[in-house]
């Protein structure tokens, strides 16, 4: 997305997933803890601040993003079997980790990082979907502009550095500690890097 202005965006909504003419929640940033995002950093999907550019604080919005503009369709290919031996740790599988419908963090031959939903274990191999959770779904946003302004360049620099950048504070990678509201914010947070 080339917005020459970055902006800095807080928005609540309810986002609900289409899949076959069904409509669930899938997730909820309420107003006491929006979704904080700088436009063009690709903290967001692109057709989602494409949808932000024309609001301004206090709008309230109601749109559908296609599953082509956000995650996809779902591909049964991106299911796959995964050696259990890959996640054993000191010898012993980590069963404390690598559970039915855990998320968890992989690392490809190249080094870059993703994740996967455990489907299922089995005797010998771990059945992972590389899929994104929402990959086959529509998506319904439904919400308002909390707040929206030009990004400073604090703001810039910080969302662009190293960091854990979890989203909403918590945390303190000086200390080895990293927590985003009561959540870990997983493999990736600079933190478990130290």
């Amino acid at each position: 997305m080339e917005n020459t202005e970055k902006k800095y965006y807080k928005v609540a909504y309810k986002l609900y997933t289409i899949e076959d003419g069904e409509r669930d929640l899938a997730e909820e940033a309420p107003v006491e803890e929006p979704f904080e995002f700088i436009t063009g950093l690709g903290l967001a999907l692109d057709a989602f601040e494409k949808k932000m550019e024309t609001l301004a604080l206090g709008d309230k919005f109601d749109f559908v993003i296609s599953q082509n503009d956000a995650y996809g369709e779902y591909d049964e290919t991106h299911v796959v079997e995964l050696p259990k031996k890959t996640f054993f740790i000191d010898g012993k599988f980590d069963d404390v980790h690598v559970q039915e419908g855990a998320i968890i963090p992989l690392i490809s031959a190249d080094g870059e990082r993703f994740s996967a939903v455990v489907n299922e274990i089995k005797d010998e191999v771990v059945v992972v979907d590389l899929n994104h959770p929402l990959a086959g779904c529509d998506l319904n946003f439904v919400g308002e502009v909390v707040e929206a302004r030009p990004a400073t360049p604090e703001e810039i620099k910080a969302a662009t550095s190293p960091g854990c950048h979890c989203g909403k504070g918590g945390c303190d990678c000086e200390n080895g500690e990293c927590d985003c509201n009561g959540k870990d914010c997983g493999e990736d947070c600079e933190c478990h890097k130290k």
